[in-house]
């Protein structure tokens, strides 16, 4: 199970409707509430700022929190909309789910690419072309992978890492249902008499001038 969850920390907002939310607006915050998971509704705000930075960096609906909320129990939420101003695109209200331990949920994992520098391509000079830095899997709310490892100890010039090479993490698999490709090895390129003549020329200075 992943130990990199980020935390998301809110605080219990008492009032609801539409004056409650505008007075947690006036004081810098989001409103929003959490619901699903057998359990009531709760209302909740953000810090403004904090959520801001959280959503500039992309993905937020597809990423799984561990929602901190004092005076309760931590809770796995998944952000399931997002109302915005209309005019300055900025976050006005958000709702969360609650997930349960069972919950089937999409969300990007990290690939990582151990036993690079050993591998039988690396001597050669062959090169990792990287075409997926992170995939989105369908995976349980407990069992979540804290990344995708896939091992290139024996990968050879030429080889190509599709989706279906990858052993996917116990109780994951990819939300794309067709072949993908995630890296690929690359021969060195070879540079011709042609071309160190070409450069040497575009390097070597002009002879000759007015004296």
């Amino acid at each position: 199970m992943a130990g990199n969850i980020p935390d998301l920390e809110a605080t219990a907002r008492a009032g609801t409707g539409k004056g409650a939310a505008r007075t947690a607006r006036r004081e810098g915050l989001v409103p929003g509430v959490v619901y699903g998971g057998g359990s009531d509704p709760v209302a909740i705000n953000l810090d403004f700022n904090k959520l801001l930075v959280r959503l500039r960096k992309g993905r937020f609906l597809a990423t799984l929190f561990n929602l901190k909320v004092e005076g309760m129990e931590d809770v796995r939420v998944i952000c399931r909309g997002v109302q915005r101003d209309v005019v300055k695109d900025l976050p006005l209200h958000v709702d969360f789910m609650r997930l349960r331990q069972t919950s089937k949920v999409n969300l990007f994992v990290n690939v990582n690419f151990i036993n690079a520098e050993t591998a039988p391509y690396a001597p050669a000079g062959g090169m990792l072309t990287v075409n997926r830095t992170e995939v989105e899997l369908r995976v349980t709310a407990n069992n979540i992978p804290e990344s995708i490892d896939i091992d290139l100890s024996e990968a050879q010039i030429g080889d190509v890492i599709t989706s279906e090479s990858v052993k996917w993490p116990e109780g994951a698999k990819p939300v794309i249902d067709r072949e993908f490709t995630i890296a690929a090895i690359s021969a060195p390129k070879i540079v011709s008499a042609d071309d160190e003549d070409e450069a040497e020329g575009e390097a070597a200075p002009e002879e000759g001038g007015e004296e």
